[in-house]
Parts: structure tokens; sequence; C-alpha cells
């Protein structure tokens, strides 16, 4: 916000995506106070888990209106959104949490606006505990400026608007052999499930997991699943099954509280 332009209102947060980490947000205790501004119908990623791997950087959506007082501007305020957990809103918005990388408004009131804009997050940085993968509230820094743009008259963290799961990304593969198979014999089906691990940056064998073998038979669309087997402690897969169409197989798992789903890439076995 501040921006002096009303309007469709772009404004770009970078410095609140990691390297400021929201210290521009820590008033003296003199200036925390009641600002007036509100912020309306938040939703950050359409309601549904951010699934972040270990090093491409995410930009999950959020749109909300905020309202200010009557005396100030869309110039002379701020609402900037962060999502925190395992602390206290103000310690959220200094250190640890997930930050603003942009925003737009759309100034269709002297006193509210719409606003559309996105969540930075770049794993090796933002995400450095696989304690991460977790709920996450959300909370809106609000503060008032003066007509010179440079002085603070007051701020506060706004809460209230509900939470979002953040998850490690996942990853499945197979491979089914032999190929080609002589009907009636025995195929063998392996992969491995995986996970991100935001402290080793690489993705980890999931263990303990139940995953769904499925099956399409060749000039079909639909997988059925012909059972489920658990991986081992590293994460890996195997099973037999016998052969008895041309078709594609994969291993398939769901997500959990911390870890999303993952489906492997089907690998075809022609049956002679």
């Amino acid at each position: 916000m501040r921006t002096g332009r009303t309007g469709a209102v772009t404004v770009t947060a970078t410095a609140l995506a990691g390297a400021l980490a929201f210290t521009v947000f820590a008033a003296p205790a003199a200036q925390a106070a009641d600002t007036g501004i509100t912020v309306t119908g938040m939703v950050v990623n359409n309601g549904k888990p951010i699934v972040v791997g270990i090093s491409e950087e995410k930009s999950p959506g959020l749109s909300f209106r905020v309202t200010w007082p009557a005396s100030h501007t869309v110039t002379t305020i701020d609402a900037h959104p962060y999502l925190y957990h395992d602390t206290t809103a103000a310690n959220g918005a200094d250190h640890g949490g997930i930050y603003m990388g942009s925003v737009t408004l759309y100034d269709d009131s002297p006193t509210s606006a719409d606003c559309d804009g996105e969540l930075y997050i770049d794993p090796p940085y933002t995400l450095d505990s696989n304690n991460d993968a977790t709920t996450w509230k959300i909370g809106v820094v609000a503060r008032l400026w003066d007509k010179t743009d440079t002085k603070l008259q007051a701020q506060e963290y706004l809460t209230g608007f509900g939470s979002v799961a953040v998850k490690r990304a996942a990853r499945a593969t197979v491979n089914a052999s032999p190929e080609p198979v002589a009907k009636g014999k025995a195929i063998t089906v392996t992969g491995r499930a995986t996970r991100a691990d935001w402290v080793k940056h690489a993705y980890v064998g999931h263990a303990d997991k139940l995953a769904k073998l499925q099956f399409r038979k060749a000039g079909t669309s639909t997988y059925q699943t012909v059972k489920y087997v658990r991986t081992n402690s590293t994460g890996y897969l195997k099973t037999t099954v016998t052969a008895s169409a041309d078709g594609y197989w994969r291993w398939s798992y769901g997500e959990t509280s911390t870890t999303g789903g993952a489906t492997a890439k089907s690998d075809y076995v022609d049956v002679v």
C-alpha cells in the first residue's frame, strides 16, 4: 500500500520475503496501538495445503479485503499478510515466518480495497526444519503512516484468519519387469516413495508408507488398484503380480498431515 495511486495498484514487496524478515514491522512499544484497519475475506492458496519441495520457489496466492480509517488513504496504510506457527503473532511477524511477496490493490472506495497477492517461499531459507511441516496461522501486520510517508503512527498484529497446512512434497517411482513378459508369468514391481527433507535439502525415503499398486490395461483410461504394499525403512516398495494383459503399472499414495501425496509416472509392460 502507500503507493500514491488509485485503481489497480501492484506493490512488490520483495524485501518482505526473506532478507528483511519483517524487521521493519518491529515498531517501538509506544507505536503499538489500534490502527482501525480491518481485514476480511482472507483466503490463502484457495484454501488448500501448500506443498513445498527442496529447492523450487513457491508463490501461494492470497486474497482479502482491507478497510482503513477515513482520516487515511491507500497511500498511508499497510496490511501485510504472513504465516507463522508455534509462536506469537508478533514474533512470527519478526522472524521465522512466511511473508508476502507482492500484492495488487483494487481501490474501489476512499476507505477500502480488494487485494490479490502472493506469499513467497524459498525452501532452503524459508523452511529450515521438517517441523515446519505443520499448520501455520495466518496473521496480518497493519500499520498507519503520516502523510509524509515516513513516520509510523500505529501498528498492530491482526489475527483470527484461520490457518493453512504447509507440507513436504512427495515423489514416487516405479519399475515393472521383465519387459516383455509371458502371460501367466510373474511381474516384479518395485519403486520408492520419497519426500522433501528441508534440513538435508534432499528427497529421502518415506518409511512405513502404505502405497497402492495400480494397473491400467492398454486401450483403457482408468487405473484399478491391484494391492496395497507398505514401504520399508528406506522407502522402497516391492511386490509381484501375475502378467495377464498389456498395460501400465504405477505406485500411488495419498497425503498426510505433514506430507503431500504422489503418483509415479507409469511403466508399460508388454505381455506376450
